[in-house]
């Protein structure tokens, strides 16, 4: 176990004074049994009129701001300390019966995993097929492993293709990542989901936070640290969602701190909203996340209570 202190702040700047619309917030972590939440803040500039929370389709924690005055800046910054409880790489209790692929989903969970096993994105030359299965491959006088097929794809992905921060909106599709043999963390995600679909797995997509060891003076440095991360989720039955970063190669949620859960990317945008004003009035936006270790919680005892909120603050 480890505590974590996660700093997020998203900064907006423009040239004369602008209206904004509702700002869409997803930075709340999902409070599990690998994840506890012990404290939160948010304090957002200028205050907004209201701030509603709510639960999307999929049980992430939402914030919606609403405001009623113009400025010439909108600033968010977040405050969140964690105690993560990862899996270990590689402890897979998988049944029996998924060890090999191909297996298949019980038919008690085959109607609530339907969306995750259906591809998302044109693929009409099948390239994402052709690319996943390379590593359908036959074990010793037997039938693939599961698991080693899953960790081979996420391996292949950081060994292979190229990253590329990006701070635009979007995902890039497959196909185009495949074509570039780049991309960002989210295009590496998405990625690997669709590859990971065209075998029949379950998976989603895991929008969050990444905390790397050398900002603290530790050896091991990864990628995508400094900004929000973006992974995915495979069902396994016997462990259920299992993590998978490929842009790290990070099998297990080791170092990831899990925020929204989404079966497509654009269910999972950390920050989203809009503003009213003159187009050349936006003079840029700028994201900076800190992710520190700040040492263990001493027990298992209840989360401490969040203070209560200032003006601003949610």
């Amino acid at each position: 176990m480890m505590t974590l202190d996660i700093h997020h702040t998203t900064t907006y700047r423009y040239a004369n004074p602008v209206t904004f619309g509702d700002h869409r917030l997803m930075f709340r972590p999902r409070d599990s049994h690998d994840l506890r939440l012990i404290e939160t803040g948010l304090v957002i500039s200028p205050p907004p009129a209201s701030v509603r929370w709510l639960h999307d389709v999929f049980g992430n924690s939402i914030a919606v701001a609403s405001f009623d005055q113009p400025a010439t800046e909108l600033r968010f910054e977040s405050h969140i300390r964690v105690d993560h409880f990862p899996m270990g790489e590689l402890e897979f209790p998988i049944e029996d019966y998924a060890r090999s692929y191909p297996f298949s989903y019980s038919a008690e969970e085959v109607p609530d995993l339907a969306l995750t096993t259906q591809r998302h994105y044109p693929d009409s030359e099948h390239r994402v097929d052709e690319w996943a299965r390379q590593f359908v491959t036959l074990g010793e006088g037997g039938p693939p492993d599961t698991q080693d097929m899953l960790v081979s794809m996420t391996r292949a992905i950081k060994e292979t293709f190229t990253y590329q921060a990006r701070d635009l909106e979007g995902t890039q599709s497959p196909v185009d990542t495949l074509a570039s043999n780049s991309g960002s963390c989210r295009d590496f995600a998405l990625l690997m989901m669709e590859a990971v679909r065209s075998l029949g797995f379950a998976a989603r997509f895991v929008s969050g936070y990444l905390y790397d060891p050398a900002r603290d003076g530790q050896e091991g440095a990864i990628t995508g640290g400094g900004a929000t991360h973006a992974w995915v989720e495979i069902y396994l039955p016997g462990c259920g969602w299992v993590e998978f970063d490929p842009t790290n190669g990070i099998v297990g949620g080791k170092n990831l701190i899990r925020v929204a859960v989404a079966r497509d990317p654009s269910q999972a945008v950390p920050l989203g909203g809009s503003w009213t004003g003159a187009p050349a009035d936006f003079l840029g936006m700028t994201v900076d996340v800190q992710v520190t270790a700040t040492g263990g919680t001493g027990g298992n005892g209840a989360a401490a209570q969040n203070p209560v909120p200032a003006a601003g603050t949610v």
